[in-house]
């Protein structure tokens, strides 16, 4: 059966591989490999990032955790009601995720936290086979490389879902997708985003899949 995540020392991108063998060489107690979506398999809203952090997923092995962007966005899940639990930036502090499930468009750690476009591409036949087999009600796309990530592998235009802060879109598949600015210490410390756009955002999606009179796309 195809994979639908990178398995443990994927090989597919040699930058990325030799990065991380890196960090293994000098962080061996690190997680230092593609980091596995987490949260509910069953959820009807999926977030999806741009990349494991250095500090963060990349030494934990869980999504956002470790670093900035999770203080934000968990405190943020918690507060809409998708999370339960303590975040302490450590994959045994109890967090669950309720409904939602979190994802990256590239699995594994990128140099200055960019990864090519070649790398997005080979990444994202994970996402699409995991996509193929799961029809949330909404994505949430935090940043743009994680946008036109998750249009590719939807199949959806990017030219009729552009991405922009706050903006939502309607899917031909039938789900929405809901864009917000990435939650990652640069732009909150450069006031591209502030914790009220954010949760507004991260809110509407919330609000989205909890409404009763929705049900998932056949």
């Amino acid at each position: 059966m195809p994979l639908t995540q990178p398995p443990r020392d994927c090989p597919l991108c040699p930058r990325l591989v030799a990065f991380r063998h890196e960090a293994q060489r000098l962080h061996p107690d690190w997680h230092n490999n593609p980091v596995p979506y987490w949260g509910d398999e069953a959820a009807a809203l999926i977030v999806i990032g741009l990349a494991p952090g250095m500090k963060g997923a990349n030494r934990t092995g869980r999504p956002f955790t470790g670093d900035y962007a999770g203080d934000l966005l968990y405190a943020t899940l918690k507060k809409v009601g998708l999370a339960t639990g303590e975040y302490r930036q450590t994959p045994s502090d109890g967090l669950e995720l309720h409904n939602t499930l979190i994802a990256n468009a590239v699995a594994c750690v990128p140099p200055e936290n960019k990864p090519t476009p070649a790398e997005q591409k080979t990444c994202r036949q994970f996402l699409t086979r995991r996509l193929g087999e799961q029809k949330p009600l909404a994505y949430l796309a935090l940043g743009r490389i994680a946008h036109d990530s998750l249009l590719t592998a939807l199949g959806e235009k990017k030219s009729a879902n552009p991405f922009a802060h706050g903006a939502e879109h309607a899917l031909s598949g039938g789900a929405r997708l809901f864009d917000s600015y990435h939650c990652s210490r640069y732009n909150t410390n450069t006031g591209v985003l502030t914790t009220e756009m954010f949760e507004d955002v991260v809110g509407r999606a919330a609000a989205y899949i909890s409404r009763p009179a929705l049900s998932l796309p056949s």
